[in-house]
């Protein structure tokens, strides 16, 4: 997989860590968590804090609802205690003695979006400046919940996260970093594709409107999340610290490599595919036609249009975002956004129309999405639509203007194939590349119906690709063919040039 261009950011923070590991700090401090990322304040003596869920506690200090509160002097061992005093989550549910326990603590956590965000503090001080949850976690207590409780913990899970994003979406909030985290944790789910409100509608596309209605710092922030969260150590003591510096100690493969970073990321944009490919199979088994008899039932094709009731536009809206983080940071490969349940269901011939109204909803808008080959038969379509509407003007104009060709003809000789048509493509106006193209070989009788057409790109492509015409030339290795470097290209040369990848787009056109 390609690596991030960027400068890495465990490097960053080991160095940041590293400048600072000499200094110390004569007043009470905090590693608070109002914020996405931590922060060192000076707190006084007394000062009293607490977390949500993860408990904290130290000898000699007072717990109550935001935070850990130490009282060391050196930084390390500040970080070692911050370390040191979270308690798990699920660890704490897991020893809980009954459902209605675990009940009334997950209503403590879910009570609100900062409330949930603060649940699963991220123990590695280092690693919460990247991600402030602890992924694994979070993980350990839905395993716990869904393993280990009685379906009505499950439905009240399902109630309370439901609750969560209808907060998120209803009432205004300036803490976005802290909802972001909120937001991290119910994705983290495994349940939360198959959610529904009250009224039976998915849940989950109203928690990617809620992402799309955070700030864009914001939702950058919960990509940075998505990179780094299963990235993070899952133990307490998988990096001690040293003795003698307190500078954390981490393996060059683990500090430099950026695989675990693009295996987390991926998980994440595996839980958007799950959702758009659970609704494309419902909605295709929604409109497909009963079997006959001994048969199996017509696999029937959707739109994006056509889906409105699932809300498939706010996720696939968020998956672009999500695409777009990939595109400039690469991830993942691009191939990890085809759907296979999007090409093979969609609606290509309803989709393409739609795409070119301006306010149309159609799944050509983005094509992360799609594979080559659906890629490829967009273009057919569109071309068959593009070449039909040109049809009809011709018809029109030929009524009020005179006589005018409905069809693109070239008229070429074989022994001069490339010059001709060159020559022939040159006089031709834009509107009549849009034609349908008609060929006819000097000298020869015949209609073409589809096989003279067909003659003629395979014969002037072979002749534009040798090395007698002189433009392009195959590499030794790849055998791929690229233009010929010119030292000084003429007018006449770059013309040539042009009128041939006009010509390549003829070919793609009338394919």
């Amino acid at each position: 997989m390609t690596r991030s261009p960027e400068p890495n950011r465990k490097r960053q923070r080991i160095d940041r860590h590293q400048q600072h590991s000499g200094e110390s700090a004569s007043t009470s401090t905090i590693m608070t968590r109002s914020r996405s990322r931590s922060t060192a304040q000076p707190l006084p003596a007394n000062a009293v804090v607490s977390a949500p869920l993860a408990a904290v506690h130290e000898p000699g200090s007072s717990v109550s609802s935001k935070g850990a509160l130490t009282n060391f002097g050196d930084e390390s061992e500040v970080l070692e205690s911050h370390q040191d005093s979270i308690v798990l989550t699920s660890k704490m549910l897991s020893e809980l003695g009954s459902d209605q326990e675990v009940i009334s603590k997950l209503g403590e956590a879910f009570s609100e979006p900062c409330t949930l965000a603060r649940s699963f503090p991220q123990a590695d001080a280092l690693w919460a400046v990247d991600c402030p949850v602890d992924a694994a976690d979070v993980r350990a207590a839905y395993s716990f919940i869904f393993e280990n409780t009685s379906t009505e913990v499950h439905d009240e899970l399902q109630r309370l996260t439901v609750d969560a994003i209808n907060t998120m979406n209803a009432e205004p909030c300036d803490e976005h970093d802290i909802q972001m985290s909120a937001v991290l944790i119910m994705l983290l789910n495994p349940k939360i594709t198959e959610y529904v409100n009250g009224d039976s509608t998915p849940v989950f596309p109203e928690l990617c409107s809620a992402i799309m209605n955070q700030p864009s710092s914001q939702r950058t922030s919960l990509m940075q999340y998505f990179a780094t969260s299963d990235a993070a150590p899952n133990t307490r003591d998988s990096l001690p610290y040293t003795a003698v510096t307190g500078v954390r100690t981490i393996p060059d493969e683990q500090l430099l490599g950026s695989d675990s970073e693009q295996a987390s990321f991926e998980r994440y944009v595996d839980i958007f595919q799950s959702y758009v490919t659970q609704e494309m199979v419902k909605a295709a088994q929604r409109v497909a036609r009963p079997a006959a008899a001994g048969g199996e039932p017509t696999t029937q094709k959707v739109s994006l249009h056509g889906l409105s009731s699932c809300s498939l536009l706010a996720v696939v809206q968020c998956m672009a975002l999500v695409n777009s983080y990939n595109n400039t940071h690469k991830m993942v490969s691009y191939t990890a956004f085809y759907n296979d349940a999007v090409n093979e269901h969609i609606d290509i011939k309803d989709d393409v129309p739609r795409f070119r109204m301006p306010d149309g909803v159609s799944f050509c808008g983005y094509p992360f999405l799609l594979s080559p080959t659906t890629k490829s038969e967009i273009i057919r379509i569109e071309s068959v639509i593009l070449m039909r509407t040109e049809l009809q003007d011709s018809f029109f104009r030929a009524m009020f203007s005179g006589v005018t060709c409905p069809y693109l003809v070239l008229e070429v000789r074989r022994d001069n194939l490339v010059r001709d048509t060159l020559y022939q493509l040159d006089l031709k106006f834009s509107q009549d590349l849009r034609k349908q193209l008609k060929v006819r070989f000097v000298g020869e009788e015949g209609v073409d119906e589809g096989g003279v057409q067909k003659e003629f790109f395979q014969l002037i492509v072979r002749d534009v690709f040798s090395s007698k015409y002189g433009i392009f030339r195959a590499s030794e290795n790849s055998h791929f063919y690229w233009f010929r470097p010119l030292v000084a290209p003429g007018k006449d040369a770059l013309e040539e040039i042009r009128l041939t990848g006009q010509l390549i787009g003829l070919a793609v056109y009338n394919a």
